[in-house]
């Protein structure tokens, strides 16, 4: 969710965008989680280091000295920590959900002192970061092979109160409930998601442990956490939570590209790519760029708290499409984000349209089908033979030259047994354009949260 506005006018119009993001990526979802069950019947880290003045007027010698050393302890720990850090990023396992049943794609995290470690969906437009949890005896425990965080066998895990100004004001956009019967009594949330999927519980603060490329481990304290005693829908199918990547105050990205060069890129595996097929989700600069690499400007302010890029057209092969500019503008409702949690790829009908008949020309001879339980529009019958070469490559163009060419399976894509279908929906009109994950598979994506620049070329992932 986005941070506060400035007026009530720009605060209406955020609202708007974020549910109509909620109804897009719900639909999304639905089409793919469908598609999945079709298909089986058949070297440079940078340290930040805020300080502030915390002295009253009239300070008692005995609260000053706490203070003193309170804030001597917390900047001994950041030094710490930027000394372990030091010299590499942090990188997480990433790999596809599909061996799962699921559309997305997970992390392992490590949580808590002792570490206890997690499966995570990966989601740039969630900032909420949550595990499966148990706490004061309220939980679902361990069910459905999913993992549990205990938390108060963590010596790390501290509540955030009911009373605080975090609960009551920084915490509103991520859903925290006003129900405070104690001074005692947690903060407790109620976080709902695009699809109807929600999880309740409690926030606190806790310690991350994550590998670092050099090597070595780091402990990333004081990062909020969910921790969820309940919560239901298709979006956790396989996962043991949620890893919150959209950028704000209290997201993981907000607190791990502090403390690694502002940076963080991940490579997607193909969608269809088995459990022990994975890549990383890197925080801090990659190692290498390719010489295919583009880069584009990353409007971070466009379309709170998600990723928004500037798409100023699509082509096919030679042919720039006939898209109204409007669909790309988000000043008029438009706009284009890239999403890790949406799998397939959503436009606007004024793009929508354009984009399929155009890719439809180059299947004529191939028998137009309607697979039972595939809720999209374009699907063909491929057993007596398809050419993926014939195909006409499709193009995102961006604004300042960059172009997306994504792979040819990205965007005609496998639905059921000899059945393939253009991996296309639409969004309706206006709506903001989504780019899913199975567009983006098979690139090297990275954000420069400081620059604002998102950079990207073609990738193995492994």
């Amino acid at each position: 969710m986005s941070k506060g506005v400035v007026n009530n006018r720009a605060g209406q119009k955020t609202k708007k965008k974020k549910q109509e993001m909620k109804r897009t990526r719900a639909l999304s979802c639905l089409i793919t989680m469908l598609l999945i069950a079709a298909a089986d019947s058949a070297e440079e880290t940078v340290m930040r280091l805020e300080m502030s003045h915390r002295d009253t007027l009239f300070p008692t010698s005995s609260h000053r000295i706490e203070d003193i050393i309170s804030e001597d302890q917390k900047r001994h720990s950041l030094i710490s920590q930027k000394r372990k850090t030091s010299g590499g990023g942090a990188k997480l396992p990433l790999r596809s959900g599909s061996d799962y049943g699921a559309a997305q794609y997970f992390a392992d995290v490590r949580v808590g002192t002792p570490a206890k470690m997690f499966r995570v969906v990966v989601d740039t437009g969630s900032e909420l970061t949550w595990v499966n949890c148990r706490f004061r005896g309220k939980g679902k425990g361990r069910e459905k092979k999913r993992r549990v965080f205990r938390a108060e066998e963590s010596s790390s895990f501290r509540q955030v109160g009911c009373l605080t100004q975090t609960c009551k004001v920084d915490l509103t956009n991520l859903f925290s409930l006003s129900n405070c019967p104690t001074p005692s009594t947690p903060c407790s949330y109620d976080y709902r998601y695009s699809d109807g999927s929600a999880a309740q519980g409690v926030f606190a603060k806790e310690t991350f442990t994550v590998g670092l490329t050099n090597g070595r481990v780091a402990r990333l304290h004081g990062l909020l956490i969910g921790c969820s005693s309940s919560f239901d829908g298709d979006s956790f199918q396989g996962a043991d939570g949620v890893l919150g990547l959209a950028l704000s105050d209290y997201s993981f990205t907000s607190k791990a590209t502090n403390l690694f060069g502002g940076k963080f890129s991940y490579c997607l595996v193909d969608h269809r790519s088995h459990k022990n097929v994975s890549s990383y989700l890197t925080f801090g600069s990659t190692t290498t760029k390719a010489t295919s690499t583009r880069t584009t400007p990353l409007d971070l302010n466009l379309i709170p708290p998600f990723y928004a890029i500037n798409i100023i057209g699509i082509s096919l092969g030679n042919d720039m499409l006939d898209i109204p500019m409007q669909v790309w503008d988000a000043t008029s409702g438009g706009g284009t984000i890239l999403d890790s949690g949406t799998s397939l790829t959503l436009l606007a009908e004024a793009a929508y349209r354009p984009v399929v008949s155009g890719l439809e020309r180059y299947l004529v001879g191939l028998k137009r089908v309607k697979p039972e339980g595939v809720p999209i529009e374009y699907c063909f019958d491929v057993t007596s033979g398809f050419n993926e070469s014939k195909l006409p490559q499709l193009m995102f163009h961006f604004k300042g030259g960059a172009r997306f060419e994504p792979h040819r399976r990205s965007y005609v894509i496998d639905a059921a047994h000899g059945v393939k279908c253009l991996g296309f929906v639409s969004a309706g009109a206006p709506a903001t354009n989504v780019v899913g994950n199975i567009m983006q598979q098979n690139y090297l994506w990275e954000f420069d949260v400081v620059a604002s620049t998102l950079s990207f070329a073609p990738s193995t992932c492994l």
